[in-house]
């Protein structure tokens, strides 16, 4: 199903397969028709499947990623990059190393840092200096946030390091041994970087998202839900499963 809500393009898949297959769709179909596209990348559980899409439609459909540029939108900090949990492994793993892409043209936060200002500050450098970026990826945490931008009374413009929300490290605990082994920080793209992007396509699954997506398209426009100011992009689709669309749906119809 697809539903047109203002500037809001809404599919609901019966699935996370098909959720995982028309995200992978749209983000080819950028690629194909844009090779030098600038493109932002997330992480996490939801946009595996997106990956593993691509990476089929690379070996089997000639799919070219030697073009490219990317930014991720995030990284655990302090965290190095040959820990499994870290962003840049799980970049290489489930995309990376498994696509012709120039690893010169694929940018992550630098989870070990020394100055962490200034890797903020060049982060959004190199982002500026790429022409901007094209299409964003999203996820969203059950707490509303994109990125790591988490619930606050004020949120921030630019890439910076975050205190991570307990939600966040509760979500993020199923990836590790323990709650205590969980990054208390990242680096995140902040809400304008995130919001600069031409286009954004935010991917959403399972019940644990209902509410949040509910609130982030039909809710008020408010830092305590920061995917609620995707409504004021111009360009912006959400791709959800069934079950993350379960309390929005009633009220599109």
């Amino acid at each position: 199903m697809k539903f047109n809500l203002g500037n809001l393009r809404i599919y609901i898949e019966s699935n996370y397969e098909e959720m995982s297959k028309k995200a992978a769709y749209i983000l080819s179909s950028q690629i194909r028709l844009y090779p030098q596209s600038v493109i932002g990348l997330a992480t996490g559980g939801t946009p595996v499947g997106m990956y593993k899409e691509l990476v089929r439609m690379h070996k089997e459909e000639d799919l070219d990623f030697s073009e490219l540029t990317t930014f991720n939108l995030d990284e655990y900090y302090p965290i190095s990059k040959d820990n499994p949990q870290s962003y840049y492994y799980y970049m290489m793993d489930n995309l990376f190393s498994h696509v012709n892409i120039d690893i010169n043209r694929v940018h992550i936060p630098n989870g070990m840092a020394e100055d962490v200002k200034e890797e903020c500050k060049n982060y959004e450098k190199m982002i500026r200096n790429a022409g901007g970026v094209s299409l964003q990826i999203l996820g969203i945490g059950p707490n509303g946030h994109i990125g790591f931008n988490e619930p606050d009374t004020k949120l921030e413009p630019y890439t910076h390091l975050v205190e991570l929300d307990e939600k966040t490290i509760e979500a993020n605990s199923r990836y590790f041994n323990s709650m205590e082994e969980v990054p208390k920080q990242a680096l995140s793209m902040g809400v304008k970087t995130i919001m600069s992007a031409k286009k954004l396509v935010l991917l959403a699954s399972g019940k644990n998202k209902a509410e949040v997506i509910k609130e982030a398209i039909m809710g008020g426009i408010t830092p305590e839900i920061p995917a609620s100011f995707l409504q004021l992009h111009p360009d912006v689709t959400f791709i959800l499963d069934a079950e993350a669309a379960s309390q929005l749906l009633p009220l599109l119809k």
